[in-house]
């Protein structure tokens, strides 16, 4: 039986992040500090590892495909049966493919509840989601892959606005609220300006790469 993404336990997170090489900030504030994995031991986790002296293998076509997949698999803690549909409903729709793949994952509530500042990681943004601490349009939304529209507004419940963990994720958001969106910090709301634009998302990974691995 499969583990939710939710169910990965700290130290599983930072070798998700060592193996691809790169922080993928699973783990919310603390990939900001010399507390992160990648900071501490820059270097693949296991016995081919560079800080065992073992020579890493090397990595195909196929091989960088599926590192790529996974890597965006963990970014926005989506599950191999979703992130398939996600591939499939980005292929069908018009536009180009790789980026309809990214703003139907931009779009998730949870990560739309990350990327505004209303928890530091998306894994804490899918709990608190589940919890059913938001609204959208004024009707409570406790589905983290629900999909959010340009219009849409999401606002934190009138009794979760106490939550430390969301006083503290605002305290701390800073300017990083991408231009699709727009926040309203002190009324615990935000809105979907617009689907997100290519060049408005700082996801590092090469999406196209994925879509070529699904069309094996």
């Amino acid at each position: 039986m499969s583990k939710s993404p939710n169910s990965v336990s700290g130290d599983a997170r930072c070798r998700q992040c060592r193996r691809a090489g790169e922080k993928l900030y699973l783990k919310g504030a603390r990939c900001y500090t010399k507390k992160c994995g990648v900071e501490r031991r820059n270097y693949a986790p296991g016995q081919h590892g560079a800080g065992t002296g073992g020579r890493p293998a090397k990595i195909t076509d196929y091989g960088m495909q599926l590192r790529t997949k996974q890597k965006m698999r963990q970014i926005y803690r989506v599950l191999e049966g979703p992130f398939r549909s996600y591939v499939g409903e980005a292929t069908r729709r018009r536009g180009v493919t790789g980026e309809n793949l990214l703003q139907l994952l931009e779009m998730r509530l949870d990560n739309t509840v990350f990327r505004l500042g209303f928890a530091t990681s998306r894994a804490q943004a899918r709990q608190i989601v589940n919890h059913g601490h938001f609204l959208v349009n004024g009707k409570k939304v406790d589905i983290p892959s629900y999909q959010v529209k340009p219009g849409h507004v999401i606002t934190v419940a009138e009794g979760s606005r106490r939550i430390p963990i969301i006083q503290d994720a605002l305290a701390n958001v800073g300017t990083r609220v991408p231009s699709w969106l727009s926040l309203n910090a002190n009324a615990f709301e935000g809105k979907v300006l617009s689907a997100p634009r290519r060049e408005e998302v700082d996801t590092d990974v090469h999406e196209n790469t994925i879509i070529e691995f699904y069309s094996r």
